[in-house]
């Protein structure tokens, strides 16, 4: 394939560590903690690959195949600069054939595109576009690992998906669905399906992003009250539409009508379940478009039977399609489509208009804004930077964890402490990987060189960059990163700094990256695994104490530090865990007197 110059080419797969997004527990004598901080695994780790470059050039046609059907308007645009191959419903077998002879592949979201389509591309396949927002049928670390660069489209139907939520609302507060089966089965039940109106009721918006707020916008036109539950939200923006921010306890005891809009991600999975139907009022009704699994749909038929949930409106399933004896589908009390939240003529042209204009502009060398796996940087670059990349993502994991579940994070300030001069340190790997760390755990985009500035931007994130001069030799690229958030309260208050700001501070020691300072205190500790914070007052045996605990428990502590202001004063101890300590091990941490509070961080 002929080569191109810089400008011409796109930079594909930076190779590191994707964590799952970090989960938090706290306690303050009273538990403290976000409905969307939930304990998970971390994956296996992924085989190290190195960067590739990859070169598309733009003399000849390059050969995009559209796999699934695409908006007219979007294939014309493709059609001006690339030879179309428009082969819908193939076969796994069929599609390995085909990609061969591709440079680009188009899909939305039935075609699996997994590590067997990017093996039988034997490297020809350059870009991926998926015409819509989930990804979950694309393989990205195989994509990342082939030096395919894969792109979304998650603006174009933002409306259409809010107007269905709505449409779902309205169908199931007035039993339109069921009332139509009725007249066509030759009946006419007026007094059966009378319904309950929406003025005055309160809605309450699980996930206040770009469909959330506007599904909250149309409902407050309505005539409802509206509130909102999203942690990271600025609650700014959401005054300006006339909505409350509230936690998500208050939010499930409050509310009339639950409108769910947050991604899937292991935090949200089943986050309405036995315990959160509970907690709800009784006869609530239930709206979800955004994904499946964030109902635990077993849980819900018990509640819909008991009365809990008087009804439910769902365009998405766990599995879909949902088999036909899915209790769910069968309920009289549901309304149910077949995923159509983006089903409307006007955005599945948007969304053509939008992947094709993205694939094109990869495929000439740009560099796409909704980029979902991460570019290249120079190798020379990564090998030096690696570690601080590291330590970087787990900075921004960290602090997020340490904010208190109501607050949004809305302004960062990152310092760089380096004796080289600032042109010679690159930092917008740093700062990418900062923001992947603050805002990845909570969303379903994936945060990468290419779109971390326009991700932080739509969610009203700023981050200001500081670097700070040091003597010294400039052998190593950085001496400390430090991450502070401002205006925001902490689940942890012994991370507030001198300055009222949440701050945590780390360096690289013998290429791992290590935690050096929570608030005021300076610690030492490995950001590896999982950590305990504890505030407490120093006095001989705590270490002892929480050890014991923790060893009675079957957790095995990796290493210990405490920093305090002086002897027998103020303290806050870190303990790395190798497992996750269960319910009873944090109560009973919690019950001991000298501690004042403590937080569970997975990293």
């Amino acid at each position: 394939m002929a080569a191109a110059s810089a400008s011409s080419t796109f930079l594909s797969s930076l190779t590191l560590n994707n964590s799952s997004s970090p989960s938090s527990l706290s306690w303050k004598k009273l538990p403290l903690s976000s409905s969307f901080g939930v304990a998970v695994s971390l994956p296996r780790r992924r085989r190290r690959c190195s960067p590739v470059f990859v070169v598309v050039s733009m003399d000849s046609k390059p050969t995009i195949l559209v796999a699934e059907k695409l908006g007219e308007a979007g294939l014309n645009l493709l059609k001006d600069v690339a030879n179309v191959d428009c082969s819908y419903n193939l076969s796994p077998e069929e599609l390995c054939t085909k990609i061969s002879l591709c440079d680009a592949l188009i899909v939305r979201s039935a075609t699996k595109v997994n590590r067997d389509v990017f093996e039988a591309s034997a490297g020809r396949l350059k870009v991926v576009g998926r015409a819509g927002v989930g990804i979950d049928n694309v393989d990205l670390a195989a994509a990342t690992e082939h030096g395919c660069l894969v792109i979304n489209a998650p603006t174009a139907n933002t409306v259409a998906a809010a107007e269905h939520g709505i449409a779902l609302l309205t169908a199931m507060a007035r039993n339109i669905a069921q009332a139509d089966a009725s007249v066509k089965a030759g009946k006419w039940q007026r007094n059966k399906y009378v319904g309950v109106s929406l003025v005055g009721k309160t809605l309450a918006v699980m996930g206040f992003g770009k469909v959330g707020s506007e599904v909250a916008r149309r409902a407050k036109g309505l005539g409802m009250h509206v509130i909102a539950h999203d942690p990271y939200a600025p609650a700014d923006r959401a005054r300006a539409i006339g909505v409350e921010l509230v936690s998500f306890d208050e939010a499930l005891a409050t509310a009339d009508f639950i409108s769910l809009h947050m991604p899937l991600t292991s935090a949200t999975s089943k986050i309405l379940n036995d315990e959160t139907f509970a907690k709800m009022k009784k006869g609530v009704r239930i709206v979800n478009v955004a994904r499946g699994g964030v109902i635990d749909e077993e849980a819900l038929v018990k509640a819909l039977d008991a009365g809990i949930v008087a009804q439910a409106a769902l365009d998405v399933f766990t599995v879909e399609p949902p088999s036909n004896d899915n209790k769910l589908v069968l309920h009289e009390q549901v309304t149910v489509t077949p995923h159509l939240g983006a089903s409307t003529m006007e955005a599945q042209e948007g969304v053509a208009i939008e992947i094709a204009e993205a694939v094109v502009g990869a495929l000439n060398g740009e560099l796409a804004a909704t980029a979902v796996n991460a570019p290249m940087v120079p190798a020379e670059v990564l090998n030096e930077m690696k570690p601080f990349v590291v330590l970087a993502e787990k900075l921004g994991r960290l602090a997020v964890q340490l904010v208190a579940g109501g607050s949004g994070v809305k302004s960062v300030k990152v310092t760089y402490a380096s004796a080289r001069a600032p042109d010679d340190l690159d930092t917008r790997l740093l700062r990418a990987m900062i923001t992947k760390g603050l805002i990845e755990p909570i969303s379903s985009v994936f945060i990468n060189l290419v779109n971390a500035d326009f991700t932080a931007k739509q969610r009203g994130l700023r981050i200001a960059e500081e670097r700070m001069m040091l003597d010294g030799s400039p052998e190593s690229p950085l001496v400390f990163v430090q991450v502070q958030i401002a205006n925001v309260e902490s689940k942890f208050a012994s991370a507030i700094s001198e300055t009222g700001e949440i701050k945590v501070e780390g360096c690289v020691k013998d290429g791992i990256p290590h935690l050096t300072k929570v608030g005021s205190f300076e610690v030492d500790v490995s950001l590896e695994g999982s950590i305990i914070l504890c505030s407490q007052v120093d006095q001989p045996g705590m270490i002892g104490m929480v050890g014991s605990i923790l060893g009675e428990e079957n957790v095995n502590v990796s290493f210990m530090s405490v920093g305090r202001v002086a002897p027998r004063k103020q303290a806050v101890m870190a303990i790395g865990v190798d497992e996750q300590p269960c319910k009873e091990a944090l109560k009973r941490i919690g019950e001991v007197p000298a501690i004042e509070e403590f937080v569970f961080l997975k990293l």
